[in-house]
């Protein structure tokens, strides 16, 4: 068992790791590639995925249900605490709620569960992405337009792939494989990305930061439990719901609380520390799950 989860978890931290060694060399400037990455690679991810003939919509409502009521329910949580700990929701509510099931999340599900894993995976990283840019901007900005959404290229990618599913749409074999040669970029970049990142922790609010790395998991594995006899998904959807459950905090938080100067050192903290605590509650995770 440990053998295995070691196979699952060492390809993922070895690429975060590679890209804070290299970030810690050449201090490289990861903006370009990271909005190269969000609007060409991860996009063309996506698409390939949901326009797959294997891909049901209907097989995965359940899932994104749950993925739903995940984030949500973690928000629940996250205003208690930060009405307990007299902290601003802003700061605190949407690192406990949006997790990193982009970087993180997509490889893991698939070392994990295997590449038949990936459409459930795509499918939550998908609900939590669509729940960040609205539910997610509107708590930093309550005036906040939503018209935007729909011109984000992840956003058209995840209508595009539908549809093509739905309708039954062959795409012609070319254009697919150029579409799937894009998208494989996307989860290596991802975590290098992410391996840079770290190399920009602030130490200065390590006791928020803690807390934050403990209730993150925390609170999405208690809701992910508490939906248990509600959802009816079968057991390989669960254990991918659960394990994104634990997910630590996307770093995309941090990016969004410095473009609304909501305390984003604060966020930046809580995201860093979460990221760090995942390299022991993603392990104990995938041992009570195989």
């Amino acid at each position: 068992m440990f053998a295995k989860i070691l196979s699952i978890v060492l390809p993922v931290f070895g690429l975060v790791l590679v890209g804070y060694l290299y970030a810690r060399r050449h201090r490289p400037d990861m903006t370009a590639a990271s909005r190269i990455n969000l609007d060409v690679f991860v996009p063309a991810l996506i698409f390939h995925v949901l326009s797959g003939r294997d891909f049901h919509p209907a097989d995965f409502l359940p899932l994104a249900l749950g993925g739903v009521l995940v984030v949500l329910g973690s928000g629940v949580i996250a205003w208690v605490l930060s009405r307990v700990l007299k902290r601003d929701f802003r700061t605190l509510g949407p690192p406990l709620m949006f997790n990193n099931s982009g970087n993180m999340g997509l490889p893991l599900a698939v070392l994990a569960f295997g590449e038949s894993a990936l459409p459930a995976a795509v499918v939550l990283f998908m609900v939590e992405n669509l729940l960040h840019f609205t539910v997610g901007v509107r708590i930093l900005d309550p005036r906040a337009g939503l018209a935007a959404l729909l011109r984000m290229p992840l956003v058209l990618a995840c209508l595009l792939g539908l549809a093509v599913s739905l309708l039954g749409i062959l795409i012609p074999v070319p254009v697919a494989q150029g579409v799937e040669l894009l998208g494989q970029v996307a989860i290596p970049l991802m975590l290098f990305s992410l391996g840079v990142r770290l190399t920009e922790a602030n130490l200065d609010h390590w006791g928020i930061g803690l807390i934050g790395a403990v209730a993150r998991p925390l609170a999405g594995a208690l809701v992910a439990l508490a939906l248990l006899p509600w959802l009816g998904l079968e057991d390989d959807q669960f254990r991918q719901l659960f394990l994104f459950a634990v997910l630590p905090p996307a770093v995309l938080n941090y990016i969004i609380a410095e473009r609304y100067g909501q305390e984003p050192e604060i966020v930046a903290a809580i995201v860093i520390w979460g990221s760090l605590a995942s390299l022991a509650v993603v392990p104990l995770t995938l041992a009570a799950l195989l």
